[in-house]
């Protein structure tokens, strides 16, 4: 298994399409063998999912996700958890112990005509689920 996190500062970054960084860990046996963070930066909402894909990775915990982002990594076959909030190691940890506390109807829908409002999707504002 190859498992990304959207990853900022250590914890679960918490709006995929806004996502400059991945924690990107290889898992053998249910145990993390290697991790790397690794930048995403110029991918941008629609090609995330590729890069993600192109990373070998085929499973993705994050906080907000809008239903664009969600159809893309369906394509890619790459399985999600949104609505997680909090340290992205121990989100990881919980993943593979069968505990993750993440929101599967988890959906953001804040989108505005300039753009996005200033606010973190695990907050639930503007249509974004978040972990509450």
């Amino acid at each position: 298994m190859k498992l990304a996190v959207a990853y900022e500062d250590g914890q679960v970054f918490q709006h995929f399409g806004h996502c400059e960084y991945f924690k990107i860990y290889d898992v053998s046996d249910k145990k993390v063998v290697a991790a790397a963070v690794v930048s995403a930066v110029g991918s941008g909402h629609g090609a995330l999912a590729g890069f993600l894909q192109t990373n070998g990775v085929d499973t993705l915990i994050c906080g907000g996700i809008g239903g664009g982002a969600r159809v893309a990594l369906e394509q890619a076959g790459i399985r999600l958890y949104p609505g997680v909030v909090g340290d992205a190691d121990e989100s990881v940890a919980a993943l593979l112990a069968g505990t993750l506390q993440y929101n599967p109807n988890t959906l953001c829908s804040h989108h505005h005509e300039d753009g996005h409002a200033e606010h973190h999707c695990g907050e639930n504002k503007h249509g974004c689920g978040g972990n509450h």
